[in-house]
């Protein structure tokens, strides 16, 4: 990013931790605003850190686009128009761009960029199995996803790239996709595919098989499989590279993970699961968010005692409101005294909040509170609001 990096002292405020990272991973359970939130700390940072900033969304969540004022979201980086910042009163430091996993697509870049010559490459592109395994397979995304955020971070064209992944049971999947492929190419399957091809006697017992199974399955439906997995393991020293570095920048120290969750039940149990997943794997946590928050003012002594009080002297006050409003006495107790219950109600739920934020706040370089914000997020500016609250 534009100016100093801070040094190795863990970060106090969200505006150090990604001042100082390249790669930011937010993960959590669906429904919390993790995309939002991914989308509004690239914003915050394009305008306050500078240099060129790239949110990347593997999750697909097509209302990105509509928050950042582009028609559609694909695999190719489109940068987010920044007459929509002047027209905020904002002149950012840098430039906010945004993409969207397309995983067809991914896979035919990453087989023209590792295919060792044109004619493998144009044979793997034009194998039938090929198109339904990069279509149709969850684990094909999740490899080719996280080979996509390696691509963008080693063209070294962004500062800084936050990913929004998907709910956290399947953002582990991503995580495990790069050593899945090398395990892929190292297993009994593939070797078994190929064996026909790579040795005469082995082929000549498995013919017959073969001929049979095509005959059952369709026209060449085993020699397109065999065909195909041949094809792929001449990319296998490709691939195996490719799966170790990705695993590599992940456990990097420029990489940090930040875990965005709200304080419902279902949601605060994933969090806690991922918390601990990351803290397995050895990766870095940097932030959790904690979105939909309560206030804090509602735990103050304060204004509880006076909610106490009020409940305590419903009568009295609904008798001095009883005449300028011209509302018999009764109807206003009970108005008054259902206002003193719920506050009352919510400064139980915040001190409870405020003691699950205590104990997240130990699993991470940076705790961040977010209200519940009083209108939905679906634009530029609705992003900037959201990550005010959060960025200092």
């Amino acid at each position: 990013m534009a100016g100093a990096r801070i040094g190795t002292a863990p970060a106090a405020t969200l505006e150090q931790l990604l001042a100082a990272k390249e790669i930011v991973v937010t993960c959590g359970a669906g429904g919390v605003g993790k995309t939002t939130t991914a989308a509004a700390l690239a914003a915050m940072a394009a305008v306050h850190l500078g240099g060129n900033v790239l949110v990347l969304t593997v999750d697909p969540a097509r209302r990105l686009a509509d928050a950042l004022g582009l028609e559609a979201l694909g695999n190719v980086e489109r940068q987010v128009d920044p007459v929509l910042f002047t027209g905020l009163g904002l002149e950012p430091r840098g430039e906010l761009w945004a993409a969207m996993l397309d995983t067809k697509a991914s896979w035919d870049d990453l087989i023209r960029r590792q295919a060792p010559d044109a004619a493998t490459r144009d044979a793997i592109l034009a194998n039938p199995l090929y198109t339904n395994i990069t279509g149709r397979f969850v684990q094909s995304h999740d490899y080719v996803a996280m080979e996509r955020l390696h691509e963008v971070h080693a063209s070294g064209r962004y500062d800084l790239i936050v990913v929004d992944t998907p709910p956290s049971r399947s953002a582990l999947d991503l995580l495990d996709a790069p050593g899945r492929m090398t395990e892929f190419f190292a297993g009994r399957l593939i070797r078994w595919l190929t064996a026909p091809y790579r040795s005469r006697v082995f082929s000549a017992a498995t013919r017959p098989l073969t001929h049979v199974a095509d005959r059952i399955l369709g026209a060449r439906f085993l020699s397109d499989i065999t065909e195909f997995f041949v094809l792929l393991q001449s990319l296998e020293s490709g691939f195996v590279a490719r799966a170790a570095e990705v695993q590599r920048v992940l456990a990097d120290r420029r990489t940090t993970f930040c875990v965005v969750t709200t304080l419902e039940p279902a949601p605060t149990r994933e969090a806690g699961f991922f918390v601990a997943e990351l803290a397995e794997r050895r990766l870095h946590l940097g932030a959790v968010v904690v979105n939909k928050a309560l206030p804090d003012w509602i735990c103050e002594r304060a204004p509880t005692a006076a909610a106490e009080q009020l409940r305590r002297r419903a009568g009295e006050v609904a008798g001095e409101l009883a005449g300028p409003t011209r509302v018999p006495a009764e109807r206003l107790e009970r108005v008054v005294r259902v206002i003193g219950d719920s506050y009352a109600n919510y400064s139980v739920v915040a001190n409870r909040e405020a003691e699950q934020r205590a104990e997240l706040s130990r699993t991470a370089d940076v705790l961040v509170t977010v209200p519940l914000l009083e209108e939905p997020v679906h634009d530029l500016a609705g992003l900037l609001a959201l990550g005010e609250q959060a960025w200092r």
